[in-house]
């Protein structure tokens, strides 16, 4: 079948076999239109000669006058409409007609008259098309001034009178808008704003798109642990562009080159799309949100096809440019707006303080009470307000269910009865802060009793049983991995006790020889199948190696403490060697060093990653700690448990929280603390993204060398660059890395938009999907790097000096990368050791990277 490029040029006034059309005739309007003569008869001579757009013009105009004769009074002509094609037509340039109307269909259609108004083809212009009521509602303003009383009467009117069928449903256009308005700015205040204000008007306007609406903000359409996956390949984006846009191959490839995002090249494509035969049809929140949910469910044959056309036809539905940025963004799963999971909890924890659905029974507080409040009173009912709604999704992940609760029940203490921790939905896990070393872990915990634990070289599960004996098994990315394991799944009724119906464990997965037991390095378990193993045929043998229960026998567990939660794991489960046992742990103190500097030598002797260091008890002496900055716990307010408790008489209040020894879910807390063997008191270890490379220089000169990398910035969706590195790599490594990022491979693109780095371009750029541990000596304020920005000065970025590479971290994702405000964390607490130790902090060279100097 030729190429739409090739149709084209058959269709081409003057065309010839040499002639090739540039690309700006693909964009640019033309100045002047052929004069075109009414009552003609097209004969199919003319029709090859014509242009698309040419021919279609004539067209118009001769219909236009038959109608005039046959039908003076008759009203404006209609676009044709869509009848039983799904495909949109591969043939026109700058005219992209609707399904069924190819060239050849409009020849038809010439030699037999059209008789109904309803099939009169019309040319559309996109210029005024995008929904300007929505583009004037202030959604970043203040939500105590934001009345959405004032603008619901006015879209809901909308809604049901524009072309979607008077459903009523939101437009897409308003969530657009917020999108657009969340983009333009890096105030996490105002992001926050413009979330909370919109959700507002979908909950009092709107509430069957409430859930759609969060799902598509969260870059997202099911939860993490559903194995529902769109599956569209940059293939099938790349044919919708050439067929509802009207682009060739080069032109598309001009277009990326430049902007080096897909949603980028969706918005210069839709702008320069000057006419289509048919008017879009307006997109709801509900009915993109229903397309993604199509696409990811079409399975077997003929379902690319289906996928196809469902992407089609929402960029062909597409109001204005930054619907198509949009919409493009969402399909390829990557939507920077910097909305994460977090800003998404804390937006509908507030909008549910100031709004409620018409016929909900529950009180809120309102935007009238809540004006009125002094800013440290405002500041605690959110914090009250966000910590329950973080806590529920935190124990039950699915905005599905999280969603609905609120718009029955707000934002009330019933959130964590109702939509709390339940089998075979996988809780978020507790997550452990990093010390520098071992005399920085006891520092932190002196005075306290603690259980240290061997940190295993594994991957972390959790493993739920129902009453029934159905078994799930779940990484710590919540995703499913019971079919991995089956023999693992096997081992549960031989392990609970008799006195145990259900419970929830984690524990780590290890492999293990099982003969004698030893345990085997990560990489030998990464040579398990994923998916469908039989028993019969697995050759890498695992023993699960269990630290904590975390519900049994219908009751959560979680505000135990843990020595009682692993009382109750140890007492009520059985050992079987070498397939199920506890991790190896002492209880100790921090005045007992030389035990915990043994411990963690026998862990490391055995392969093991280091240690992990924990509170058996709740400790209320401290209630005031803080976080280090940086970690999670710093976006996480006291607990209810936590506020309540007593402060001590006539002590001189700290500035940290209390040690809980309770399970906080998604918490990364000193509660946990974890020691590993690669950290020293001169470096601890980032997590970084590597993103481009530099040809090496002599007998690196075949390789790259160096490599830049950069951290994640969680708020905005960019990696923002830190340092290049050339060290502590092999030249196996050099090798294999150069044949991974071979110039003309996939992995080698563009240089991308969502990549924050000002100094120049490497010589090539990587596509990111690596995560590596790097070692340093010291962070530095930087002219050059854009790491952190704003974060500890407004004009400098953070840098690295010394970096040298430790190892690829294949158990972890893109998602799990070191943040800005992290390494922000880091150099903070850099900073106070220096100060303790009379140090003054240096500053990054201009020129170059340090470390590359040596």
């Amino acid at each position: 079948m030729p190429s739409p490029a090739k149709k084209r040029k058959t269709n081409t006034l003057g065309s010839s076999s040499g002639h090739v059309r540039r690309i700006e005739s693909f964009f640019t309007q033309q100045q002047t239109q052929p004069k075109l003569q009414s009552q003609t008869t097209i004969s199919d001579q003319t029709e090859g000669t014509l242009s698309d757009e040419q021919l279609a013009r004539k067209l118009q105009a001769e219909w236009n006058q038959e109608e005039e004769e046959d039908a003076p009074t008759a009203s404006e002509p209609t676009a044709i409409a869509d009848n039983n094609n799904d495909s949109p037509d591969k043939n026109v340039t700058k005219v992209t007609p609707p399904p069924a109307a190819t060239i050849s269909d409009i020849s038809t259609l010439v030699r037999s008259k059209p008789t109904f108004q309803k099939d009169i083809l019309s040319l559309q212009s996109h210029i005024g098309s995008e929904d300007t009521i929505v583009s004037s509602i202030p959604l970043d303003e203040s939500p105590l001034t934001f009345d959405p009383s004032k603008y619901i009467p006015e879209l809901q009117k909308h809604w049901k009178t524009q072309d979607s069928g008077g459903s009523g449903d939101a437009s897409y256009a308003l969530l657009t808008r917020a999108f657009v308005l969340v983009n333009a700015t890096t105030k996490r205040i105002k992001i926050v704003d413009t979330l909370v204000n919109l959700l507002r008007i979908l909950i009092e306007g709107a509430p069957d798109s409430l859930l759609p609406a969060v799902w598509l903000a969260t870059n997202s359409f099911a939860p993490p642990y559903e194995p529902a996956e769109l599956g569209l390949g940059g293939s099938a984006i790349s044919k919708a562009f050439k067929n509802i846009y009207g682009l060739n191959s080069q032109g598309l490839k001009t277009l990326y080159n430049k902007h080096g995002d897909a949603g980028d090249v969706a918005f210069e494509a839709k702008k320069r799309q000057s006419f289509t035969l048919k008017k879009p049809k307006p997109l709801t929140i509900k009915g993109v949100y229903q397309s993604l949910v199509k696409i990811a469910r079409s399975k077997g044959t003929g379902s690319q096809e289906t996928k196809q056309r469902i992407v089609e036809r929402l960029l062909q539905d597409t109001r204005g440019a930054e619907e198509s940025r949009y919409i493009v963004r969402t399909l390829v799963q990557h939507l920077r707006i910097g909305a994460v999971k977090t800003t998404m909890l804390i937006a509908l924890a507030r909008a549910f303080l100031f709004s409620k659905p018409p016929d909900a029974r529950f009180t809120v507080q309102g935007m009238h009470h809540l004006s009125c409040l002094k800013k440290e009173e405002l500041t605690e009912v959110y914090a009250k307000a966000e910590e329950m709604v973080k806590a529920s999704y935190a124990r039950h992940p699915n905005y599905d269910d999280l969603v609905p609760c609120l718009l029955e029940i707000g934002v009330s203490e019933e959130l964590l009865v109702r939509c709390g921790l339940a089998l075979h939905i996988p809780l978020r896990p507790m997550l452990g802060s990093i010390t520098r070393d071992l005399s920085d872990m006891l520092t932190k915990l002196q005075g306290k009793e603690f259980a240290c634990e061997y940190k295993y070289d594994g991957q972390r599960a959790q493993v739920h049983c129902d009453a029934n004996g159905k078994v799930s098994i779940f990484s710590r990315h919540l995703e499913v991995m019971t079919d991995k394991y089956p023999d693992l799944v096997s081992l549960v009724p031989q392990i609970r006790g008799e006195s145990v119906s259900s419970f929830i464990l984690e524990g780590e997965v290890v492999a293990v020889d099982r003969e004698t037991g030893d345990l085997q390095a990560f990489q030998i378990l990464t040579n398990r199948a994923k998916k469908n193993v039989d028993v019969g045929s697995i050759k890498v043998n695992v023993c699960l190696f269990a630290f904590d229960l975390m519900y049994l026998n219908g009751e959560p567990l979680l505000d135990r403490s843990f020595r009682e939660r692993r009382s109750m794991l140890r007492g009520l489960f059985t050992e079987i060697s070498n397939r199920f046992t506890w991790v190896k742990s002492i209880d100790t103190t921090s005045g007992e060093s030389e035990a915990v500097l043994e411990f963690f030598k026998s862990a490391t002797d055995v392969k093991c990653e280091g240690i992990m260091v924990k509170i058996l008890d709740n400790n209320g002496n401290n209630q005031n700690q803080k976080q280090p900055p940086g970690t999670i716990a710093d976006e996480e307010e006291l607990t209810e448990n936590q506020a309540v408790t007593t402060q001590p008489k006539k002590e001189k209040p700290t500035r940290r929280k209390a040690l809980l020894s309770t399970y906080e879910p998604d918490k990364r807390l000193e509660s946990w603390l974890k020691v590993k063997k690669d950290y020293s008191a001169s470096s601890e270890t980032l997590d970084l993204i590597p993103i481009g490379a530099w040809h090496g220089n002599g007998r690196k000169a075949k390789w790259w060398s160096p490599i830049l990398l950069a951290v994640r910035n969680p708020e905005t969706g960019y990696l923002e660059a830190v340092t290049k590195c050339m060290s502590g790599f092999t030249d196996k490594f050099y090798q294999t890395n150069k044949d991974k990022y071979a110039q003309g491979s996939e992995n080698v693109i563009s240089r991308p938009s969502y990549v924050d780095y000002g100094a120049g371009e490497p010589d090539v750029w990587f596509e990111p999907q690596e995560v590596w541990e790097m070692a340093f000596a010291d962070i530095t304020l930087s002219p050059t790097y854009t790491a952190a920005i704003g974060l500890v000065s407004e004009e400098r970025g953070l840098s690295l000096r010394f970096p040298r590479f430790l190892r690829v971290r294949e158990d972890k994702s893109l998602e799990e990368a070191s943040t800005s405000d992290f390494l922000a964390g880091l150099w903070r607490k850099q900073a106070e050791r220096a100060t303790e130790e009379g140090i003054l902090l240096g500053e990054e060279n201009d020129d170059e990277d340090l470390a590359l100097e040596h």
